[in-house]
């Protein structure tokens, strides 16, 4: 069997930002969280593109600096800057990849959440009973 008991001693933990801890609060913040995803995904794809050009550009560069019969040294060094950026373009796609899988999650929690609990937050909206605050009871 179970009791109803006050649950924490006093203040909700709002992580930091002052929010509300409750069901518009979460989707707020979970909104936020997905928006900043999609805006950082963005970003390194457009980074990964940059990249990937001026590697292609040192490549091209070196070869002609070979043919040119530049110092060796120098052509090499060339071909390290290029390299150097092509690895840089490999991690920005791996970090857009992982963007991309942190909002398809936030988007997918989003709808669950809405989904569990958007009918119990309108019903209780539409009561005009004030409930307690978030994180009130416990089960014990």
């Amino acid at each position: 069997m179970s009791d109803i008991v006050s649950y924490g001693g006093g203040e909700i933990d709002h992580g930091g930002d002052g929010g509300t801890p409750g069901f518009l609060g979460l989707a707020a913040r979970t909104a936020k969280l997905t928006a900043s995803a999609l805006a950082l995904k963005q970003g390194m794809w457009k980074l990964r593109r940059h990249m990937e050009s001026n590697a292609d550009q040192a490549r091209n560069l070196s070869e002609m600096c070979e043919q040119a019969g530049v110092v060796e040294q120098f052509t090499a060094q060339i071909l390290e800057v290029s390299g150097a950026l092509t690895r840089v373009a490999t991690v920005s796609g791996e970090m857009a990849n992982a963007a991309d899988d942190t909002e398809t999650a936030a988007r997918s929690f989003e709808t669950t959440h809405r989904d569990e609990y958007g009918g119990i937050y309108e019903a209780a909206q539409a009561s005009g009973v004030p409930m307690a605050k978030p994180g009130f009871y416990g089960v014990r």
